[in-house]
C-alpha cells in the first residue's frame, strides 16, 4: 500500500508517517520499482501501535521502541503494562465523573420541574421560610449533610429538616466533613419520618432510592423530588478512603443545593436577600 492509504488506515496524516520514519520511530519502508514507498500489513500494525502509545502519553522514541518489542515478541512488553493500567484507571475516573455529571443534570431537571409546580400553585405570597425535608433510609449521612448545608446556605429564607425511614445514628464521618465546612453538627440526631407526617413542606427531597420507594405522602406537600446520591457509608477501606467518600457526598449535595436555592426562591416570588449565602464556591 502507498503512504496515503497507510496514513488513512492508521488515522494520521502522511506527513506524520514521514516524520516518524525520519526520527527513527518507524523503520524506513521498502521501495517499489518506481521509487514509491511500499508498505505492508506489518507496517500498518506497527504504526497503529505507535499511534495508540502516543495517545497514552509516551514520547515518540519510547512509543517506537515499545511497539517494536511488542511486535517482535508477539506479546505485551512488561514496560507497557503499567501504562495500560494507568490508562484504564483514567478512563474509569472519566466515566465516573460523567455519570455524576449526568446525575446532577437529571436532579437539576427535577428541581426546575418541582419549582415550576410551586410557582403555578395559587398560594398567597408570604415571608414564611420555605420548608424542605430531606429523606434517606437511615438519616445518618446524606440527608443529614443536606439539612446542615441548606440550613447554612439557605439563610432565613429556608427551614431545613431531615428524616429517615429507619432510625439509626448520625455517621461520625458526616460530622467530620461538616466540621470541615465550619458547621458544628454534633448535636444532631437520627430522626424518624413519622415525626413529620403531620407537617407540611414545600419540598420533600429523597436522596436515596430505598427512601424514594418507601417515602410516605405528606399532606399538602406536592413537590416531591429525588436526588440520586450514592451512600458514602457503603465505601469500605481505610479511614481516609471513607472520609473521601463523605467529602464527595458533601460536594455533590452542595452542587445540587446551589441551583435549588435559586429556583426555589424564584418560585416563591421573592427576591434574593442581601444576607443570603448561596453556598460554597
Amino acid at each position: 500500500m502507498r503512504i496515503a492509504e497507510l496514513a488513512e488506515r492508521a488515522g494520521v496524516a502522511p506527513s506524520t508517517v514521514r516524520w516518524y520514519e525520519q526520527a527513527g520511530v518507524l523503520p524506513h519502508p521498502l521501495r517499489a520499482p518506481n521509487g514509491y514507498r511500499d508498505y505492508g500489513t506489518d507496517d500498518l500494525a506497527r504504526l497503529r501501535l505507535v499511534v495508540s502509545l502516543r495517545r497514552l502519553g509516551l514520547d515518540p522514541e519510547d512509543a517506537g521502541r515499545l511497539a517494536r518489542l511488542c511486535l517482535e515478541k508477539g506479546e505485551i512488553d512488561r514496560d507497557l503494562m503499567p501504562l495500560l493500567a494507568e490508562q484504564r484507571h483514567a478512563i474509569a475516573r472519566q466515566r465516573s465523573d460523567l455519570d455524576r455529571l449526568e446525575g446532577e443534570i437529571l436532579d437539576l431537571e427535577s428541581t426546575i420541574t418541582a419549582a415550576g409546580r410551586a410557582a403555578r400553585e395559587d398560594r398567597p405570597m408570604t415571608d414564611a421560610p420555605i420548608r424542605v425535608l430531606f429523606v434517606c433510609t437511615h438519616n445518618s449521612a446524606r440527608s443529614q449533610i443536606a439539612e446542615a448545608l441548606l440550613s447554612r446556605y439557605g439563610g432565613s429564607d429556608f427551614q431545613a429538616f431531615s428524616a429517615g425511614t429507619e432510625v439509626t445514628r448520625v455517621n461520625p464521618y458526616a460530622l467530620r466533613v461538616l466540621e470541615e465546612q465550619g458547621i458544628d453538627w454534633s448535636g444532631s440526631r437520627s430522626k424518624s419520618i413519622t415525626e413529620f407526617l403531620d407537617q407540611q413542606f414545600d419540598y420533600v427531597i429523597t436522596v436515596c432510592d430505598r427512601a424514594r420507594a418507601t417515602c410516605p405522602v405528606f399532606p399538602g406537600s406536592t413537590n416531591t423530588m429525588h436526588w440520586g446520591l450514592d451512600d458514602p457509608s457503603d465505601v469500605e477501606g481505610t479511614d481516609e478512603e471513607k472520609l473521601a467518600a463523605f467529602r464527595r457526598t458533601e460536594s455533590e449535595v452542595s452542587a445540587r443545593l446551589r441551583p435549588f436555592i435559586e429556583v426555589a426562591l424564584r418560585a416563591a416570588g421573592r427576591p434574593r436577600r442581601p444576607d443570603l449565602v448561596a453556598g460554597p464556591s
